[in-house]
C-alpha cells in the first residue's frame, strides 16, 4: 500500500457499476475491466460479493448463463444510481481542483519563513 494514501479505494460497488455501464460482463471480464481502468484488483470474493449486494438492491442482474459465465448488466435504477455517485464525486473533485487553483505555493523550506 502507498504510504502517501489518505483516502481509501474506490468503493468496489462503483467499480463494478462503472464497469457494466459499457455493457454485460460475466466476473473475470468484471475483474479484468476493473484493473484496467482503475489499476485496483478485485479477487473472485469481493467481485461476487458485491455483486449478488448489488443484484439484491436492484441495481444489476444476472443474465442467462452463457457456457459456464454468468454475465451481469446494469439495470435503470443502476445506472441512475451510477450517475447519481458521479455527480456527487464530481462536485467534489471540481471544488478541489477549483481551490487548489487559489491557494498559494507552498513556501521553501518546508514552510519556514527564510531570513
Amino acid at each position: 500500500m502507498n504510504s502517501t494514501r489518505l483516502f481509501p479505494r474506490p468503493d468496489p460497488a462503483l467499480l463494478v457499476l462503472t464497469s457494466l455501464a459499457d455493457g454485460p460482463k460475466h466476473g473475470y471480464a468484471l475483474m479484468k475491466d476493473i484493473e484496467a481502468f482503475s489499476h485496483v484488483s478485485m479477487g473472485p470474493g469481493t467481485v461476487f460479493g458485491c455483486l449478488a449486494r448489488l443484484e439484491e438492491r436492484g441495481l444489476v442482474r444476472a443474465l442467462e448463463a452463457e457456457d459456464r459465465r454468468h454475465p451481469y448488466e446494469l439495470t435503470a435504477t443502476g445506472l441512475a444510481v451510477l450517475h447519481e455517485q458521479l455527480d456527487e464525486l464530481g462536485r467534489v473533485t471540481a471544488t478541489s481542483r477549483a481551490r487548489l487553483r487559489l491557494a498559494r505555493p507552498a513556501r521553501p523550506n518546508g514552510g519556514r519563513a527564510s531570513g
